[in-house]
């Protein structure tokens, strides 16, 4: 069996499963953000009065967070409320940031356990050996009346990236690229492993973005076996014991593809779909009206970094304006303790606070019609980020700090 199954077939308390089989898993951590007030009220309306493990459910208050509008405030003083009332300690107010990282920063994401969250993104938790996946309200109110969950075993394929990425190419430009080759379409309700070389020089940051985006193939769930890296993020945050599985010599993967990543351009995905991606140097010379940096894709402290690094000393151009929003408090912090923020303010990008932001089109970095914007955001298809009559190219950390800095798309390799 994959170690993906061998997961599931414990949590379902079963010697061993198979692809598509119907199984039904203990859940080990059920998040809810402020998007998904239906589910407290589909858990009342199952006839719910206590949540079954108040410790194993977790609030997150990051798509509006702070509150910009009346309703948003409402929304999420119920979600306090149900907080308090079931009581769920980890109630993560809109202080903390984007559930993904907050997860990971809290040491509350580690391999062999299952999160589901009402979050299409949840799959970023396969970078730590886990099986994360995003559902709906009234699925997530049956987890919150019965600690369970049934899952369809997902068929299982494999993505190698196979060399080392060259200077000034990242993560987010690897899977933009295996995304525009094989279709937004190409894992729908399948788990992809990530493997290959190029995995030994990925940070746990750059992990994340890999299994983040996976969403965007329309993968049920993403995975890397854990190594010597996964161990050395975890130490520093996992109390808890965590069972590591492994992979059988001879099992079989539904597909398996392979890309050499050591000549690898800069990547962009075009307007309006995240399949819709180009080598970055066929739109050099294209204006920016905003360049946004954030997001459970693109907003860690690595990331920050590199946009400090290629800002250092300079100026954001006149015509631009250059967004960034730390992915969690934590991230946030850590870019202030290592300058990152002095740097970037002080080069005129804008700071707002931890959590999804414009990501999701509702706040804090809109964008109108007639502009364009350069993100490292996970989708790009119309209103998006604002008006349906933007712009949204989609692209690496580097390639986003760098067009703030030239008000235009540039070769961010030549910046590094």
């Amino acid at each position: 069996m994959h170690a993906i199954e061998k997961l599931l077939a414990k949590k379902a308390g079963k010697a061993s499963v198979k692809t598509g089989e119907i199984i039904n898993c203990e859940v080990d951590m059920a998040g809810i953000n402020d998007l998904y007030l239906q589910t407290l009220r589909s858990f009342f309306e199952m006839g719910g009065t206590k949540v079954y493990d108040p410790s194993r459910v977790i609030m997150f208050l990051d798509h509006y967070a702070p509150a910009s509008t009346i309703t948003q405030a409402a929304n999420q003083k119920q979600f306090r409320e149900f907080c308090w009332d079931q009581g769920i300690d980890l109630l993560m107010d809109i202080d903390q940031g984007v559930c993904h990282q907050v997860l990971a920063d809290k040491g509350l994401a580690y391999p062999g356990e299952i999160v589901v969250i009402t979050d299409s993104h949840t799959t970023t938790h396969g970078a730590f050996g886990a099986f994360g996946t995003g559902v709906g309200a009234t699925d997530l109110a049956i987890i919150l009346a019965t600690g369970k969950l049934w899952f369809r075993v997902p068929e299982i394929i494999k993505i190698n990236f196979e060399g080392k990425l060259p200077k000034g190419v990242y993560a987010k430009d690897a899977i933009l690229h295996a995304i525009g080759a094989l279709g937004a379409d190409y894992a729908v309700y399948k788990a992809v492993e990530f493997g290959g070389s190029m995995l030994e020089h990925l940070s746990i940051s750059e992990r994340m973005a890999l299994c983040n985006m996976s969403t965007e193939m329309g993968a049920k769930a993403s995975y890397i076996q854990p190594d010597a890296v996964t161990m050395a993020f975890l130490k520093e945050r996992v109390t808890r014991p965590y069972e590591i599985y492994h992979t059988d010599a001879d099992f079989k993967y539904a597909d398996e593809v392979s890309f050499d990543v050591r000549e690898l351009k800069p990547q962009l995905a075009a307007p309006s779909s995240v399949d819709n991606v180009y080598d970055l140097s066929q739109f050099i010379g294209r204006h920016i009206d905003q360049a946004y940096l954030g997001s459970c894709t693109g907003g860690r402290a690595d990331d920050i970094g590199i946009a400090a690094h290629i800002l250092q000393g300079k100026k954001v151009a006149p015509r631009t304006r250059f967004v960034i929003v730390p992915a969690s408090k934590g991230v946030l912090l850590e870019a202030m303790e290592k300058g990152y923020v002095k740097t970037l303010i002080e080069a005129g990008a804008t700071f707002v606070t931890p959590g999804c932001a414009a990501c999701l089109g509702t706040h804090e970095g809109m964008i109108a019609s007639g502009e364009t914007c350069i993100t490292t955001t996970n989708r790009n298809f119309p209103g998006r980020m604002g008006d349906t009559k933007a712009e949204i190219f989609l692209g690496s950390p580097a390639a986003v700090a760098a067009a703030a800095l030239m008000g235009e798309i540039v070769d961010p390799t030549l910046y590094m």
